[in-house]
């Protein structure tokens, strides 16, 4: 399997999230600093306060894209390790965030590291998210968000954008699929619209995808030209 990273927008994202995080710190502590030493300049206080928990939600997003390790990027590319040649992951160089494409199809992968129990609701057309983290809940930093929503729209942006570069070309079905890396999840998605399985997982399906309904080289290789080569 090919790699196709961008790597100058992974180390620019990084600094981000170091520089925010340091500089919300920072300015959290002067304002708890006023707040100790001049009360009357409250509104100072409060302002840095605020400004400084604003640039902490900035931070953690930053840093739970890009910070830790292994980052969704890296998590991805180790469970795929292992698919022949013929496969290109494209990581944060495409309209989405990571992208596979191969005999398997054109598939919009879209990593978590939520834990807890998932689950599928069709009558509701929702995802939801028993347990995890609850201090991470409570600041948004582990939310499960709205997967069916962003499925709608990733792989409208890669429709969008095949159907630009190739006018003449039949654009095959965009997918996508939802990889979850924490141990702790547990999923009960038999209903669920898109597959959601976890990432020690994810090879053997896309192997298994290529079996039951290959793309053709001829696509494959027609997709792959007009996207950034892998290495």
């Amino acid at each position: 399997m090919k790699i196709a990273s961008n790597t100058k927008l992974i180390n620019r994202n990084q600094k981000i999230a170091r520089y925010t995080t340091f500089a919300a710190l920072a300015i959290l502590g002067v304002g708890l600093y006023i707040s100790f030493t001049a009360p009357e300049a409250f509104s100072w206080s409060l302002g840095a306060l605020v400004v400084g928990f604003l640039l902490s939600q900035v931070g953690m997003t930053y840093s739970n894209k890009f910070g830790k390790s292994p980052r969704p990027d890296e998590a991805l590319t180790a469970s795929l390790k292992g698919l022949e040649e013929k496969y290109t992951l494209y990581h944060y160089n495409s309209p989405v965030n990571h992208l596979l494409v191969g005999p398997a199809g054109v598939w919009v992968l879209m990593p978590y590291f939520q834990g807890g129990a998932v689950s599928y609701n069709p009558k509701k057309n929702r995802w939801t998210q028993k347990g995890g983290n609850f201090f991470l809940k409570l600041f948004g930093q582990e939310s499960l968000g709205r997967p069916d929503l962003e499925v709608q729209y990733n792989t409208g942006e890669i429709k969008k954008f095949l159907e630009k570069q190739l006018p003449e070309a039949e654009i095959p079905e965009i997918k996508a699929a939802l990889v979850f890396f924490n141990k702790s999840a547990v999923l009960n998605v038999e209903d669920a619209p898109v597959p959601a399985l976890p990432g020690e997982k994810v090879k053997d399906f896309f192997r298994k995808q290529a079996k039951e309904s290959s793309l053709s080289p001829e696509v494959v290789t027609l997709i792959q030209k007009i996207l950034p080569p892998g290495e």
